[in-house]
């Protein structure tokens, strides 16, 4: 879908925001969500100083073979789970058929022009980042939140996107100014861990019992 077409069309829904604010990204594909994820958007919140947090529920991970669960599904299971007053939950990769962040970029950037957006995601993200599609236009695009995951710390911080982008790197204390930087800029926030992941909960059977 072109930019054209994505101003033109009057049945895209995306969450309530006012120009100006600083929108956090948390996009993935939530199969199944999990207290973990509602741990780092709080954090985000408060570590880099968000008006607020979109979860953004893909379509599917183009990077895992297997396909997850219903969107319906995976979206109730999310709302039940992450009730906060400043945090949306979004099907809008489903909405515009994207499945790749630079394009889920693009097409927000455009919709919403006067809104700053910053990409949040975990360590363990941080250290496959370079595997993504575009992942060098997505550093250019927007500033970057990255949360300590279990296990991922250190490779985070060794991985190729931080090397090649050091430069980029924003010291913690100004981390709650990120959103007002221009990319390509990043921050890492060291933040109490939880030990959870999809990839386990569905190992083991615990998908959240969510309506779909």
């Amino acid at each position: 879908m072109d930019d054209t077409a994505l101003r033109a069309n009057p049945r895209l829904v995306l969450p309530p925001c006012r120009r100006g604010a600083v929108i956090g990204l948390l996009g993935g594909s939530f199969d199944p969500p999990h207290a973990g994820h509602a741990h780092i958007t709080r954090e985000s919140l408060k570590r880099f100083g968000l008006d607020a947090v979109w979860w953004l529920i893909s379509p599917g991970n183009p990077l895992k073979p297997r396909g997850p669960a219903p969107l319906a599904r995976r979206m109730a299971a999310a709302r039940e789970i992450m009730q906060h007053p400043r945090v949306h939950i979004s099907d809008f990769e489903a909405q515009i058929g994207a499945r790749h962040t630079a394009l889920t970029l693009a097409a927000l950037r455009d919709l919403r022009p006067g809104v700053r957006f910053v990409w949040l995601m975990g360590a363990d993200n941080m250290v496959q980042f370079h595997h993504w599609q575009d992942w060098r236009q997505i550093m250019e695009t927007v500033p970057i939140g990255i949360l300590a995951r279990p296990g991922a710390r250190l490779a985070a911080r060794s991985s190729v996107a931080a090397r090649m982008y050091e430069r980029a790197r924003v010291p913690t204390p100004l981390a709650r100014a990120l959103g007002h930087m221009q990319a390509p800029a990043w921050c890492f926030a060291n933040v109490p861990m939880m030990a959870l992941s999809s990839t386990r909960l569905r190992a083991a059977g615990r998908w959240p019992d969510a309506k779909s």
